[in-house]
C-alpha cells in the first residue's frame, strides 16, 4: 500500500513538473502571429512535454538531418565511403541560393570526400550540397523509404532545395512533427538509426552546426554542447514566414540529455522575433532541467 502510494505521488509530482513547463513555454508563444510546435524529450527517461508536437509543419533545412542519415546507411552498407571523392560540375553548383560551397569554389570543377559534402550540409546547411547527396542516393523517394524502414512516422520528403526555390508551396510536401522530430533524433543517439560509427560521425558534425545560432544555442551557457539542424524559409512576398526552425540534442552540466525540437510556422512576426520565440523556450527547457536560472553566457 505504502509503495501504491509513492509511486503515486511520484507520478503526480512529474506530472506537476512537466504541466509547470508547458505553462513557462506557453506564456512565450502567447499572442504571437504564428503557428509554433515545441516537443521536449529527456533522454532515458519517459519525461516529455509538447505543444502542437502532431502538427505536420515544414521541415526547410532541417531535412538535412534525415538525408544525412540516409547517406550515412548506403556508406554503412559498403554503397558508399565517406572517403570518396565526389566530383563536383559547376553547374551542379546553382546561384540565388545558399551555398558556402559554391562561395569557396565559385567554378566547381572540384572534387570533395562526402564526409565534407556531408559537412557543408548539415552545419552550414549548404542548399547545393544537399541535392549533390540526393542524386547519390536515389532522390528524395531513398530518403523516405530509408525513414520508413526505420518506423519514423508523420515525415514526408517529396521536393529537394532547387525544387523548393522555384515554388513557394512545395516547402510544404516536406513536412514533420516535432514530435516525431525527437524520436528520430533519441533513436539516433541510441544508435539506432546507423552504425556507431556513423552516429558518432554525425553527432560531431551537429556539434559544429554554425547556421542559427540565435535559436537553440542563442541564450544557453557558452560551452553547452548542443548538436542541432536548423531551417528557415525566409519570408515570401506578402511577408509570411512558412519555416523558422531548430532541432537538437542537447547536453546538461551533468551529463543528462534531452532532445528539443521547435518549429516556428506560418508566421507573420519578424525574423528576430521568430528567433526569439526559439531562444527564449530553449532557455526556459535549460533551466527547466538544470534548476539554473543564472550563469556566466
Amino acid at each position: 500500500m505504502k509503495v501504491t502510494f509513492f509511486l503515486s505521488f511520484l507520478l503526480l509530482a512529474a506530472g506537476i513538473y512537466a504541466q509547470n513547463l508547458k505553462g513557462d513555454i506557453e506564456r512565450i508563444i502567447k499572442g504571437k502571429d504564428a503557428t509554433v510546435a515545441v516537443s521536449v524529450l529527456k533522454l532515458g527517461e519517459s519525461y516529455n512535454v509538447d505543444i502542437n508536437g502532431d502538427k505536420k509543419l515544414p521541415m526547410q533545412s532541417v531535412f538535412k538531418f534525415h538525408i544525412a542519415l540516409a547517406v550515412l546507411d548506403a556508406a554503412d552498407n559498403g554503397k558508399l565511403s565517406l572517403d570518396q571523392p565526389i566530383f563536383i560540375k559547376k553547374a551542379d553548383l546553382l546561384e540565388n541560393t545558399w551555398s558556402p560551397i559554391r562561395n569557396k569554389y565559385p567554378e566547381g570543377n572540384i572534387s570533395l570526400p562526402l564526409q565534407e559534402i556531408i559537412r557543408y550540409t548539415v552545419a552550414e546547411s549548404d542548399n547545393n550540397g544537399c541535392d549533390i547527396l540526393l542524386r547519390l542516393i536515389g532522390g528524395t523517394e531513398a530518403v523516405q523509404n530509408f525513414m520508413d524502414t526505420k518506423e519514423i512516422s508523420d515525415f514526408s520528403i517529396k521536393a529537394n532545395e532547387e525544387e523548393m526555390h522555384r515554388d513557394w508551396n512545395v516547402q510544404y510536401t516536406n513536412y514533420t512533427t516535432t514530435n516525431s522530430m525527437n524520436t528520430v533524433l533519441k533513436k539516433f543517439k541510441e544508435g539506432k538509426m546507423v552504425s556507431a560509427k556513423s552516429t558518432d560521425f554525425l553527432l560531431k558534425v551537429m556539434l559544429g552546426t554554425k547556421t542559427g545560432l540565435n535559436k537553440i544555442k542563442e541564450q544557453l551557457p557558452a560551452e553547452t554542447p548542443v548538436a542541432h539542424k536548423t531551417g528557415s524559409s525566409g519570408k515570401n512576398s506578402a511577408g509570411l514566414t512558412g519555416a523558422e526552425n531548430d532541432a537538437g540534442i542537447i547536453t546538461l552540466p551533468n551529463g543528462d540529455q534531452y532532445a528539443l525540437s521547435i518549429f516556428v510556422s506560418d508566421s507573420r512576426e519578424t525574423e528576430a522575433v521568430n528567433c526569439k520565440i526559439i531562444s527564449d523556450i530553449s532557455m526556459k527547457v535549460w533551466q527547466h532541467f538544470s534548476g539554473m536560472t543564472r550563469y556566466e553566457k
